[in-house]
């Protein structure tokens, strides 16, 4: 039978709902999901004491065990431009170090030089191509100088963070298909 109309291109689809994308995610990752987020939260240094900002949070997975390797006198903020997505998230939040809020990679409502670590995973290449130098460059106004920024995707974004004036660039896969970019906010960026 022929599908009649057509697609509506603002419909959220699967990654729309919370609870869809909580088990596409546990299917996509072969099982593998909190193993591969572990390593993407130790890529990105976040030890005890970090604030850590997770852009493009979604239902707020790694935002989580972020906020536990922060542990209590840390804390993990999860932002993503679905208020629907960051409601799920703090539901389903028992870490009291974690909290999240609607908002766009590409123009953070944050203070500059707050956190120390950025991490974003499967979220940059949602973000319109036009507006993906400007996130990264907002990644990098709210690191300290001396901040991580982890950008985990399907395919590299080494040219934004380069050209946002990271350091200590490094470059790896995550398997089973995640490609990562880490980089240092430079210590005499203040």
């Amino acid at each position: 039978m022929p599908l009649r109309g057509k697609a509506d291109p603002e419909a959220p689809g699967a990654l729309g709902h919370p609870g869809a994308y909580e088990v596409l995610s546990k299917v996509l990752f072969l099982g593998r999901r909190r193993r591969l987020y572990g390593q993407l939260v130790a890529l990105a240094g976040v030890g005890a004491g970090d604030r850590v900002l997770d852009i493009g949070c979604g239902p707020g997975y790694l935002t989580r065990l972020a906020a536990r390797s922060a542990g209590p006198r840390g804390a993990a903020v999860g932002i993503d431009p679905s208020e629907e997505m960051t409601r799920y998230a703090a539901r389903h939040t028992k870490e009291p170090n974690c909290t999240f809020r609607k908002g766009l990679g590409e123009d953070l409502d944050l203070a500059d030089d707050s956190f120390d670590a950025v991490v974003t995973s499967l979220a940059v290449h949602h973000i319109p191509e036009d507006k993906r130098e400007r996130a990264v460059a907002e990644m990098y106004r709210v690191l300290r100088p001396g901040g991580r920024v982890l950008i985990a995707d399907f395919r590299p974004h080494r040219q934004y963070v380069e050209t946002a004036g990271f350091a200590e660039l490094t470059e790896g896969g995550v398997r089973p298909f995640l490609h990562y970019v880490r980089g240092v906010k430079p210590p005499a960026a203040a």
